[in-house]
């Protein structure tokens, strides 16, 4: 079935003439007229009563100019998927751990809502590890994540690293500990902390077992305003990037800790699988977002290295 055919059909349908039909597409009235004939001849049957001025379609040709509309749009629609020069649709599928979707939830998605209107946002929050295995099995499209600095984004992906952030150990001044400890000082007592999955608690947990320490998790909470709560009232200790506790309505009842032992940062990416061509525009503006996004967190830098 040839789709110029079924324009030429829709086109006589919506102008009621074959001549304005003709005018509409740039075409001469002949070759309109050939394209009604063979889309007849292919269904067997008459789209058109000829009889009626302005012209109208039949019963069969009103169901067959229906469909035909679906039919076009869903051609262009498949052509959208595979060009850079039309309007993004469909939808684009993010992935990103919880305390980075309080920060990219913001600006970033509305910029991203606002310039592409007609695609769909599906985001997915979970831990960094778990994104990164729905992204190398195809279930999203791209992921914003934080490792351990020195941690090596997953091979066969693009990646771009936007953002480092240092890691603050922070504890209520009730634990009387004293602003500069070891990782065998904190060892004594409890941690508050996110779930299994997350870079800073599993960046913690190798430093604390290469030493031989004892890692005592006393609570697991979602959320970062929870986590500093818990630790303000000497639940344990806790860890926090520096953004988060800059903003933090807990901030002036926690004390900051420096470990001797225990320097790393949180570096942010943005990673994703190869592109159809419908996404590339809308993952680049989000990359260029989350990078002007990061110049105004603070404790925030820059990350020269990507990869």
């Amino acid at each position: 079935m040839n789709t110029r055919d079924i324009s030429a059909f829709i086109a006589v349908v919506e102008t009621g003439s074959i001549v304005q039909a003709a005018a509409t597409m740039h075409l001469t009235q002949p070759a309109v007229t050939r394209r009604m004939q063979s889309l007849e001849m292919l269904l067997g049957v008459e789209l058109l009563d000829r009889q009626s001025k302005p012209l109208r379609p039949t019963a069969a040709g009103r169901e067959v100019y229906e469909k035909g509309r679906q039919l076009l749009q869903a051609e262009a629609d498949l052509m959208a998927l595979v060009r850079e020069d039309v309007e993004p649709s469909g939808e684009l599928r993010l992935g990103m751990p919880p305390y980075l979707a309080d920060m990219t939830l913001a600006t970033p998605v509305d910029c991203l809502r606002k310039c592409f209107p007609r695609l769909t946002l599906r985001i997915q929050t979970s831990w960094s590890q778990s994104l990164v295995e729905h992204i190398e099995q195809g279930m999203l499209d791209a992921v914003v994540v934080g490792f351990a600095e020195n941690t090596a984004p997953p091979a066969g992906m693009t990646a771009h690293a936007f953002s480092r952030q240092p890691i603050k150990v922070v504890a209520s001044p009730a634990l009387n500990l004293r602003t500069r400890v070891s990782l065998k000082d904190l060892s004594a007592f409890p941690w508050v902390l996110s779930q299994n999955g997350c870079g800073m608690r599993s960046a913690l947990r190798r430093s604390m077992e290469a030493q031989g320490l004892p890692f005592d998790v006393a609570v697991e909470a979602i959320g970062a305003d929870l986590q500093l709560s818990l630790v303000s009232r000497g639940a344990g200790v806790g860890m926090i990037t520096a953004d988060l506790l800059a903003t933090s309505a807990y901030r002036e009842k926690l004390k900051v800790l420096s470990v001797s032992d225990f320097k790393s940062n949180i570096v942010a990416w943005l990673i994703h699988r190869p592109l159809p061509p419908r996404l590339k525009a809308p993952v680049a503006l989000l990359l260029q977002e989350l990078e002007k996004l990061a110049r105004t967190q603070p404790g925030a830098s820059r990350v020269k290295k990507q990869a």
